[in-house]
């Protein structure tokens, strides 16, 4: 079990995060980024399950922001509200929520070598977090909403990236994710026989066979590129 501390970003500004401690010494630090639910119960389960494997796991609210304590579900109108959040989130000036995400990361590194992960949203702000942000060593994205189209694609990773979608993820058209595939040919990308949140035991979406593979090579992935 974790436990809520509060982070401060460069700008001052203050939000939680939820931080799960592996038992014994860390062998490497995991920052874990939310859906478009908040730092909720399968966020929290996420985190505590990296701590479990071994890895300090953060996972700061990427809410805070703009809404306090944040903790959806899956219904109809909890993804409403969700989008609402996220796209609030979005039109933040520059840098916005990123900076948050490079405090988490800095707050990770007491755990040793740092690798971020992330679902949904979660997904396309790890992508971002590749891209733009220092300090991480690996980074794996979930069914990342957005980060397949010609904007996000343009961008250039810093570090190593792995990529889970799913072939009936209507989000996430399958051509995208191809053209995503074609232009960073390093990018490792696995494509599963399931549909949008695949990961989440919460949602009707789930699927076992696909999170579980997902999570295994999630796990090799940073083992690999964690290690001291």
């Amino acid at each position: 079990m974790g436990a809520f501390v509060d982070l401060q970003a460069a700008d001052g500004f203050r939000f939680p995060a939820y931080v799960a401690q592996p038992t014994g010494a860390a062998k490497g630090a995991v920052v874990v980024l939310q859906e478009i639910f908040g730092v909720n119960s399968h966020i929290r389960s996420v985190a505590d399950g990296y701590a479990a494997q071994g890895f300090l796991a953060v996972a700061p609210s990427t809410f805070h922001r703009v809404k306090q304590g944040v903790e959806l579900g899956y219904s109809q109108d909890d993804m409403q509200a969700g989008f609402a959040l996220k796209t609030a989130v979005e039109a933040l000036p520059a840098p916005g929520v990123m900076q948050d995400i490079q405090a988490a990361i800095t707050h990770a590194k007491q755990g040793g070598k740092v690798g971020i992960v992330g679902y949904c949203w979660g997904g396309l702000l790890s992508w971002r977090s590749a891209c733009t942000l220092d300090g991480l060593s690996a980074a794996v994205c979930y069914y990342g909403g957005g980060m397949t189209t010609p904007d996000e694609s343009a961008r250039q990773p810093k570090v190593p990236v792995l990529a889970h979608f799913g072939d009936q993820d209507h989000w996430i058209p399958l051509d995208s994710v191809e053209a995503f595939r074609k232009a960073h040919p390093d990018v490792e990308v696995h494509v599963y026989k399931a549909n949008h949140g695949f990961n989440c035991d919460q949602r009707g979406s789930y699927d076992e066979p696909s999170a579980k593979v997902a999570r295994e090579r999630s796990l090799a992935f940073f083992g690999k590129h964690l290690a001291a």
